[in-house]
């Protein structure tokens, strides 16, 4: 993957030493030993069948074939705190509820909530939150190879999650991890996981084991660790936080007007098709595209968008100036589409109209995680979030934290894609240096919100 500025990070190692640590209060005053002992008074198990036991000081979980995830939860609630402890696991995908949910009216109680991950595989994700049962990734590791080295497979590895306010962070053996504003859930439980198995990996009798696991609620926000040029992810609904706005975050759309938009097919904001309600902008019927009032050249475009079944709309950029004077967008497109139930999916070549393709050229795949090339989607009446990097002539796609196209501009692989594409003969398809962003209305619902851009 090209390195662009805000990459920096995970080419530098970004552990914490001694002296840039605060000084933290060590006493019994500040820090709670929450290591589940014999018994395992305080917790209760929850989900699968999958044993705990303590020994030795250690907890440990163990994999049973058939089962669905299980959990050990705590019977306390925390809601701003800092929780340590160290976690070992060979083989065996598991993770920590961070203001774990488990409530009666959400799925039948199963749990749910901010997951930091334990991930041994060769992805190696493990410090990355994970929104279990719910819109899964909100932070991967796919942009931090620092974090993703600082893990040791099968060894004993320090964790610090620090959960203060709407902002979690966490560190994997002294590296940031993870950094997310999110207004969720202000508290909940801590909750160990062992994680389901087949039954060809249940043979090997995986394992998870926990130890020296400690939590401060007093004084939390007090304690945590300096900042980091660790890139923040954030998910509040049509709002950027500080550490955003520090980064060139800007919102595009402020959540209730149409300030900074305008009419692909006219100078105003559309009267019909648009609307604004409940901080989302949805399209819905005839209105024609809109777009920016400003353009872009290098640019990073971060989109939450929200499909109902079997619609079809796009996020379009670099569009040809002369198609968009006589009121037509015609350029790149970050496809959005309902897989499932609409028949363009089926159209093109290979898949390259499916949900985040580069519309009619390039079908979209995993690129994250190439032992896993399925998309992660949330289905339609659930947020994804689309992300498009381009500078220079190199541009990329992200659904859901997952690279999933990338290529160059201009360049003659890219040509011989548009000459076997619709847009053949169209001279200098994709070529503008700069341009609206666009948002498209194809005569089905979907809404839009946490519309936001930074030029590079």
């Amino acid at each position: 993957m090209r390195r662009i500025a805000w990459f920096a990070f995970a080419c530098a190692p970004l552990a914490l030493t001694a002296a840039t640590r605060p000084m933290l209060p060590q006493g019994a005053e500040a820090w709670q030993d929450v290591t589940p002992r014999d018994g395992l008074a305080g917790w209760h198990r929850t989900g699968g069948t999958a044993t705990f036991a303590v020994e030795q000081g250690e907890l440990i979980g163990r994999a049973v074939a058939g089962s669905p995830n299980s959990w050990l939860v705590s019977d306390a609630e925390y809601g701003d705190f800092i929780l340590e402890y160290e976690a070992k696991s060979p083989t065996l995908n598991s993770g920590v509820m961070i203001r774990g949910q488990s409530r009666p009216d959400y799925r039948n109680g199963v749990v749910h909530g901010y997951q930091a991950e334990i991930d041994p595989t060769k992805r190696g994700w493990s410090g990355g939150i994970y929104d279990e049962q719910r819109r899964q990734w909100l932070y991967t590791l796919s942009r931090n190879d620092a974090a993703r080295r600082a893990f040791r497979a099968g060894d004993w590895n320090r964790y610090r999650v620090e959960a203060v306010g709407n902002r979690i962070r966490t560190f994997v053996n002294g590296v940031p991890a993870a950094d997310i504003v999110d207004d969720t859930d202000a508290r909940g439980f801590i909750a160990f996981q062992v994680h389901s198995v087949s039954d060809a990996e249940a043979v090997a009798k995986p394992e998870v084991r926990f130890r020296k696991v400690r939590v401060v609620t007093e004084g939390a926000a007090r304690q945590v660790l300096p900042a980091t040029p660790l890139e923040q992810q954030g998910w509040l609904a049509n709002r950027l936080s500080d550490a955003e706005r520090r980064a060139g975050w800007r919102l595009l759309w402020d959540g209730s007007t149409s300030s900074g938009w305008r009419g692909v097919k006219g100078g105003g904001f559309p009267a019909n098709g648009w609307s604004m309600q409940d901080g989302m902008l949805r399209v819905q019927g005839a209105g024609g595209d809109i777009a920016t009032a400003r353009d872009y050249g290098d640019f990073e475009l971060s989109v939450d968008f929200r499909l109902t079944p079997g619609a079809n709309s796009g996020i379009k950029y670099f569009p040809d100036s002369a198609a968009l004077a006589k009121g037509e967008t015609i350029g790149p497109e970050y496809q959005l589409l309902d897989d499932a139930r609409h028949p363009d999916a089926k159209m093109g070549r290979d898949g390259n109209r499916t949900l985040a393709s580069l519309y009619d050229l390039i079908p979209a795949r995993n690129l994250s995680d190439p032992d896993s090339p399925g998309k992660r989607i949330n289905p339609p009446g659930e947020w994804n979030r689309a992300v498009i990097v381009a500078r220079g002539g190199h541009v990329e796609h992200w659904l859901n934290g997952f690279k999933v196209v990338e290529y160059e501009r201009g360049s003659p692989a890219f040509g011989a894609l548009v000459d076997q594409s619709k847009f053949a003969g169209r001279a200098g398809f994709g070529s503008a240096k700069r341009g609206p962003i666009v948002l498209q209305e194809h005569g089905d619902r979907v809404d839009f919100r946490s519309i936001k851009i930074r030029e590079l």
